[in-house]
C-alpha cells in the first residue's frame, strides 16, 4: 500500500515538473524562457501576430463601452488622440524594444542592463510587479467580459444573470487547466479566432456605418450635442487630451508583441546573437497589428457613440462592457449576434491564455535566476496552479467587474510601456542618436503624464499594482532566505595553472587556505600559513593552495564561476575566483576537486569577527560576513554523505 502511495505521488511529481515548459520541449536547462526557438523553427510574423492579437485586438470586446464611460460624446476624438499616441508614440518604442531585446525579454531586461546590484534586482521585481498586474488583470478582465457577454446574450440572460462570477471563475479555471495539460498550438488556434473575430467586427463597423450614414440626423444630434456640451473644437481638442489616459487600454498588446519575438520565423542566415530577418519581421508585425487596431479603434467609437443611448454604456446598461455585440444584436440581429458573442467570448477567453503565456516566459526567466523563487518555479504546471489561484482571487475581489479591473490594467500597461520608452531613450543616447533621444524622450514623457494623471484619477489601479509588487519582494526574500545556503554555482572551470596545482596535491593531501587579500605581498602569505599551522597543528611539511574570492555583484543567485592559478613571489601558489559569494565559490570548489581526483579536500579558514546575526545579513546581502561556518554549512546541504563531504577547519 505504501509502495503504491510513493509510486502515485511520484507519477504525479514527475508530471507537475515534467521539463521546464510544455511550450518547447527541447530546450536546454533554461527552458524556453532561456534559449529563443531557433528562427528556421518559428512562424511567419501574420500567424505570430495573431498570437499577440488575441490579447490587443480583444480589446474591442471593451474598450469602446469604455472610451464611452470616460469621454461621453467625445469618444471618437479621444480615441483619434489614443490613435496618435500608439502610431507616434508606442509603436517607434517597441519597434526599438523589437531591435534592441530580439529574444522576448522586452524594455525590463533592457533596464535591468543598465543597473546592478540589489538596487537593480529591486527595480526589476517592480516592474514584475506591474507586469504581473498588467497580465493577471488581463486574464480576469477578459473572462469577465467574456462572461458579460454570455450573460447579456438575449437568449440567456434570463438563466444566468445573477451567474456572471461563477461563469468568470470557471473560464479562468478552464484557462488554467489548457496550460496544464500542454499548450503547443496556441498559434495556430489563435490564427482561426483573430481571423473570424476580426471579419466579424468588420461586419459589425460597416453595418454601423451604413447605418449612421443612411439616418444622417445621427451626425447631426451628435455634432449638435458637442457643439452644445464643449463649445469648440479647441475646448474638444483639449478635454480629449485630458480624458485620453482613461483610454489607455487600447495600449495593450505591445508588451506581449515582443515577449513572443522567438516565435517569429526569420532568414534562413539568422543567428541568435543577429537575428536579423527577426527583428525585421517583428518589426512588422508590430505595425500591422498597430495598423489594424487603431482602424478598428477610431470605427468602433465612431459608430457606438453615434448610435448606442448614452444610457445604455452604465453599469447595468445592455451595452456596459459589449458596445459591439449591443450593435450586433440590434441592426443584425439575435442569430449574428449571438455568433458574435460566441466569437468575442472565444478571443477573450484566449487573451487570458496569451496573457498567461507572458507570464509563464516572464517569471521564470528573472526569479529563479535571482534566487527569490524554489526550484519548481521554472516549471510550467506549478506556476500555472499560482496564477490560476490568484486570478481566483483577484476575480474574487473585483466580483468580476469589468469596469473595476480597468484602473489596474491600465496602470500595468502604461508602467510597461513606460519603462520601454525610458529603456529606448536610454539605449538611443547611449548609440550617439541625438534626433531619437529627443523623440523618445517627448514619447517617454508623454506616457510618463498618461501614467500620473492615470493613477491620480484611478489610484485603485496602482494600489493593486502596489500589492503585486509587495508580493512578489516578500515571497522573493523569503525564497532568497531559504535558499541562502544552496549550492548556487552552475559550473566550475580550472585553467592549465590551476589544473596542475590540483594534479599536484592529489599526490599527497589536498589542503586550501581561504584567504581574504590584503596586500598580496610575500609577508601576507607567510604569516597565514604560520597561523594556519599554530591554530590548527598541521606539520611543517605539509603544503597549501591559497584561494582568493572577489566578490562581484552580490545579489547575483546562479552563475559559474573560473578558477585561475598563479604563483607570487616565486612560492606561494593561489587560486583565484569571481562570484556572488565567498561561502558558495569555496564549497563549489571543494566539491569539484573531490569529484576530478577521487580525493577528499580540506580547507582552512581564521574564525570572522563579530556577531553571528551581522555577519549573516553581511552574507545574506553582500555574499561575505562569516565564511567558515556557512562554507561548512552549503556543503552539508550540498554533500548529505559525511564521509564524502570536504573538510572544513577553523582556528
Amino acid at each position: 500500500m505504501a509502495t503504491t502511495e510513493h509510486s502515485t505521488s511520484s507519477r504525479v511529481r514527475s508530471w507537475m515538473l515534467q521539463g521546464l515548459s510544455d511550450m518547447g520541449k527541447g530546450h536546454g536547462p533554461g527552458g524556453p524562457h532561456a534559449e529563443p526557438e531557433p528562427a528556421h523553427k518559428g512562424q511567419p510574423w501574420y500567424r505570430v501576430m495573431c498570437l499577440t492579437g488575441v490579447d490587443y485586438f480583444s480589446t474591442l470586446g471593451y474598450q469602446p463601452g469604455i472610451a464611452a464611460l470616460a469621454a461621453g460624446l467625445l469618444s471618437p476624438i479621444a480615441t483619434i488622440v489614443l490613435v496618435i499616441v500608439t502610431l507616434a508614440g508606442a509603436l517607434p518604442v517597441y519597434r526599438r524594444v523589437a531591435e534592441e531585446s530580439p529574444h522576448g525579454e522586452g524594455s525590463i531586461s533592457m533596464l535591468e542592463r543598465l543597473l546592478s546590484f540589489w538596487k537593480g534586482k529591486l527595480f526589476v521585481l517592480t516592474l514584475l510587479g506591474f507586469a504581473a498586474t498588467d497580465f493577471l488583470i488581463t486574464i480576469t478582465l477578459s473572462a469577465a467580459d467574456a462572461s458579460t457577454h454570455l450573460v447579456e446574450n438575449p437568449h440567456l440572460n434570463s438563466a444566468l444573470h445573477d451567474k456572471q462570477l461563477l461563469i468568470t471563475l470557471i473560464l479562468v479555471a478552464l484557462l488554467g487547466a489548457v496550460f496544464l495539460k500542454g499548450f503547443l498550438e496556441a498559434i495556430g488556434v489563435a490564427v482561426v479566432l483573430v481571423g473570424i473575430y476580426l471579419a466579424l467586427n468588420a461586419v459589425v463597423v460597416v453595418s454601423g456605418l451604413f447605418h449612421v450614414i443612411t439616418e444622417g440626423h445621427v451626425i447631426t444630434d451628435w455634432s449638435s450635442a458637442l457643439t452644445a456640451e464643449h463649445g469648440n473644437v479647441f475646448v474638444m481638442i483639449g478635454v480629449a487630451l485630458i480624458v485620453f489616459p482613461k483610454l489607455a487600454l487600447g495600449l495593450s498588446g505591445f508588451e506581449t508583441g515582443v515577449a513572443v519575438m522567438p516565435h517569429v520565423k526569420g532568414d534562413p542566415g539568422d543567428t541568435e546573437a543577429q537575428p536579423k530577418g527577426r527583428i525585421r519581421d517583428t518589426k512588422k508585425l508590430l505595425t500591422t497589428a498597430a495598423l489594424i487596431m487603431s482602424c478598428f479603434l477610431i470605427t468602433t467609437s465612431f459608430i457606438t457613440t453615434l448610435l448606442i443611448p448614452e444610457k445604455e454604456f452604465e453599469p447595468g446598461g445592455q451595452a456596459n462592457g459589449r458596445a459591439l455585440a449591443f450593435l450586433a444584436h440590434e441592426y443584425l440581429g439575435n442569430a449574428f449576434g449571438t455568433v458574435y458573442d460566441v466569437s468575442t467570448i472565444a478571443i477573450l477567453w484566449f487573451a487570458g491564455a496569451s496573457a498567461m503565456a507572458g507570464l509563464l516566459n516572464l517569471m521564470p526567466r528573472y526569479l529563479p535566476r535571482y534566487g527569490m523563487a524554489p526550484h519548481w518555479a521554472r516549471a510550467v504546471r506549478p506556476m500555472v496552479i499560482v496564477f490560476t489561484l490568484v486570478a481566483f482571487l483577484v476575480t474574487w475581489i473585483f466580483d468580476a467587474d469589468v469596469d473595476a479591473q480597468g484602473g489596474a490594467y491600465a496602470t500595468g500597461v502604461l508602467v510597461l510601456i513606460s519603462s520601454a520608452a525610458i529603456a529606448v531613450t536610454i539605449a538611443a543616447r547611449k548609440a550617439g542618436q541625438r534626433n531619437w533621444t529627443v523623440g523618445f524622450a517627448v514619447i517617454s514623457a508623454v506616457f510618463l503624464y498618461t501614467t500620473v494623471v492615470n493613477v491620480i484619477e484611478r489610484p485603485d489601479g496602482v494600489k493593486i499594482g502596489a500589492c503585486f509588487i509587495a508580493g512578489i519582494i516578500l515571497v522573493s526574500l523569503l525564497s532568497r532566505l531559504m535558499r541562502a545556503f544552496e549550492l548556487r554555482v552552475t559550473s566550475v572551470t580550472l585553467d592549465d595553472m590551476a589544473e596542475r596545482f590540483v594534479r599536484d596535491m592529489a599526490s599527497r593531501k589536498i589542503r586550501f587556505i581561504a584567504n581574504e587579500p590584503d596586500r598580496r605581498d610575500k609577508a601576507e602569505y607567510r604569516d597565514k600559513i604560520e597561523q594556519i599551522r599554530n591554530d590548527n597543528d598541521v606539520p611543517v611539511q605539509e603544503d597549501f593552495v591559497f584561494v582568493e574570492v572577489t566578490v562581484t555583484d552580490p545579489s547575483e543567485f546562479e552563475a559559474g564561476v573560473t578558477v585561475r592559478g598563479e604563483v607570487l613571489h616565486n612560492r606561494y601558489r593561489v587560486l583565484t575566483l569571481e562570484s556572488s559569494s565567498i561561502p558558495n565559490a569555496l564549497a563549489a570548489l571543494l566539491l569539484h576537486v573531490r569529484d576530478t581526483t577521487s580525493c577528499i579536500p580540506h580547507i582552512y579558514f581564521e574564525w570572522t569577527e563579530g556577531t553571528p546575526f551581522a555577519n549573516f545579513l553581511r552574507f545574506f546581502l553582500f555574499g561575505q560576513g562569516e565564511v567558515a561556518p556557512v562554507t561548512r554549512e552549503v556543503l552539508r546541504e550540498a554533500e548529505p554523505d559525511r564521509d564524502r563531504r570536504p573538510r572544513v577547519h577553523t582556528g
